[in-house]
């Protein structure tokens, strides 16, 4: 029997990786996305469920789970990729944007979970695996909502292991550097307010160090494989990380002291007093 696979924001970049690369090795893929009347390239796959599943819409999770277990029978393997980054200051940031960054990266991955451990739970088998960031274990500048995010869902997830391992569910993490994706056009929103003048030199020095971390950025089909080795490998290991990029950013952040660390990131940044 093939197994299957859910994966949500399956519309482009990392999502839709893992989905094509799941689907090239026989598995059943529920490729989810909030618009699946636009997808024209994944619905052509055989084996492919496209369909319906915002985070932020609670009923979707569901009717998503109950549409792929009826078109293939059951879910083998759940994938929380959807997500959403807000940066800058943290002054400037309407409140309605940070209560969407915790939504999305925060209580969608929580809904989807509980959403199908009851699935997990009665098959007594399943991988659940939460795709964070480098931003879940370290951080960097005017991104403390996002860093919040990740880095609760890495609380969250390496938490659950305890209970969910003696049910015969394993709960991963996939944590990659920077992807070559459109995440910065589609799923990501700069906050600023020029009249906070304080902040503005802070920025435009951040902004250029950002620009060149993205220059090493990997591509989503190499995060993919990733994804897949931890879906498929039958271990109990925790975290994945992913890109050459995020094991040199983890390597030296665990390398350094908290003040070592801040030094380092303030002088890369341009911040430094």
């Amino acid at each position: 029997m093939n197994k299957t696979i859910l994966i949500t924001g399956t519309s482009s970049g990392l999502g839709r990786a893992v989905a094509k690369l799941f689907q090239r090795h026989g598995w059943n893929v529920i490729a989810t996305m909030r618009n699946p009347a636009n997808e024209t390239e994944l619905t052509t796959l055989d084996r492919v469920l496209v369909t319906r599943l915002d985070v932020e819409d609670a009923s979707s999770i569901g009717q998503a789970m109950d549409a792929g277990i009826a078109r293939f029978g059951h879910i083998d393997v759940l994938v929380n990729n959807a997500g959403f980054g807000t940066f800058g200051p943290l002054e400037a940031t309407p409140i309605e944007t940070i209560r969407r960054q915790f939504e999305v990266n925060l209580m969608g991955v929580l809904q989807s979970m509980q959403a199908i451990l009851p699935h997990f739970r009665t098959q007594r088998a399943g991988v659940i695996l939460n795709v964070t960031s480098t931003s879940g274990r370290m951080t960097l500048p005017f991104g403390s909502l996002y860093h919040g995010s990740k880095f609760a869902v890495e609380g969250v997830t390496e938490a659950l292991q305890y209970e969910l391992a003696p049910l015969g569910i394993r709960v991963k993490l996939v944590e990659p550097g920077a992807i070559k994706t459109d995440f910065a056009g589609r799923s990501m929103a700069f906050n600023n307010e020029l009249g906070l003048t304080e902040y503005q030199p802070l920025l435009e020095s951040a902004m250029a160090a950002y620009g060149k971390l993205m220059g090493t950025s990997s591509e989503p089909e190499r995060i993919a494989e990733v994804v897949y080795a931890a879906a498929t490998d039958e271990t109990d290991t925790l975290r994945y990380i992913a890109g050459e990029d995020a094991l040199q950013m983890l390597a030296a952040r665990a390398a350094a002291s908290d003040e070592e660390y801040f030094a380092q990131v303030r002088t890369q940044f341009g911040l430094a007093t």
